[in-house]
């Protein structure tokens, strides 16, 4: 498992499943001879994407950032639609580094699209339940609100069984919320009318959670947005926006979907100084 520290925050990355979905879509109005350039595609179009949560260890407290693929929690038409090849192994990944699901203090929830949110609840017999059961979960009003109640767009990713068990454990915020001394989450919008980033600073360190308003490293581009936004023009100001921040503070991005950074470390003009390469055996 790749690792990476900044200031006090260390970072590891556990398995939580792999999907292929779409180039076109994950890069919007962006033509093909560009985006494959910096990310490959498959002879069907698709991309390969990675659902890895972040687990964020801060003095003394086990955080994750999203949860990943979960586990027998898709149709096997959902499976086929969404590219899924590999669902989640979070626990053994805690595990291996002596960890266990209990020991997670809070997850941080960027939003609740089913790739992000289905590994926060598992099947129990003929019920679902929390995965993490003594984790305070972190996420924005306007995202909690939504995943309850979606619209005709929003219903095919935000799904109860992901919702209903950990309704006890929620803790929601509107336009930023510090969880720690020097760590953020703080409200965008743009790929869902509740996305939020992670932002944690320290000094002269400091690292950015994107999420899905930069899910790869291909789109550091601010005006290659995804088709999948629900608010492409937010996305492009907030990248804009985060960028720039970053840029100046000379940031860690960490990435949660891509395939072969896991964090990439940029300079004043965006180039590219530092990297932390994800290990990987190519899906064939």
């Amino acid at each position: 498992m790749e690792t990476l520290k900044v200031g006090r925050a260390s970072l590891t990355w556990l398995d939580g499943g792999v999907n292929f979905l779409d180039g076109g879509a994950m890069f919007g109005v962006v033509p093909k001879p560009l985006w494959e350039k910096k990310y490959p595609s498959n002879e069907k179009n698709q991309i390969e994407l990675r659902t890895d949560p972040i687990l964020l260890q801060l003095d003394g407290k086990n955080y994750v950032i999203d949860t990943g693929m979960g586990n027998g929690k898709l149709t096997d038409k959902q499976r086929r639609n969404f590219g899924v090849l590999e669902e989640s192994t979070v626990e053994r990944s805690l595990l291996k580094i002596g960890l266990t699901l209990e020991d997670i203090d809070g997850v941080l929830m960027t939003h609740l699209h089913f790739d992000h949110a289905c590994g926060l609840t598992s099947k129990e017999g003929s019920k679902y339940v929390p995965v993490f059961p003594n984790a305070v979960i972190y996420t924005s009003e306007v995202e909690w609100e939504e995943m309850r109640n979606p619209n005709i767009r929003s219903v095919n990713t935000y799904w109860e069984m992901n919702w209903k068990p950990i309704t006890e454990q929620v803790q929601t915020f509107e336009e930023e919320m510090e969880v720690a001394d020097g760590l953020r989450l703080i409200h965008t919008g743009g790929h869902s009318d509740g996305h939020c980033i992670l932002v944690f600073e320290e000094g002269d360190e400091c690292f950015i959670h994107m999420a899905d308003i930069m899910p790869t490293n291909a789109h550091q581009n601010k005006l290659w947005a995804l088709a999948y936004d629900d608010y492409p023009v937010t996305s492009v100001h907030q990248k804009e926006k985060w960028m720039a921040f970053g840029y100046a503070r000379k940031a860690w991005y960490t990435f949660y979907h891509d395939a072969y950074y896991r964090a990439l470390k940029y300079d004043a003009s965006g180039g590219i100084v530092d990297e932390v390469k994800r290990e990987r055996d190519p899906y064939q």
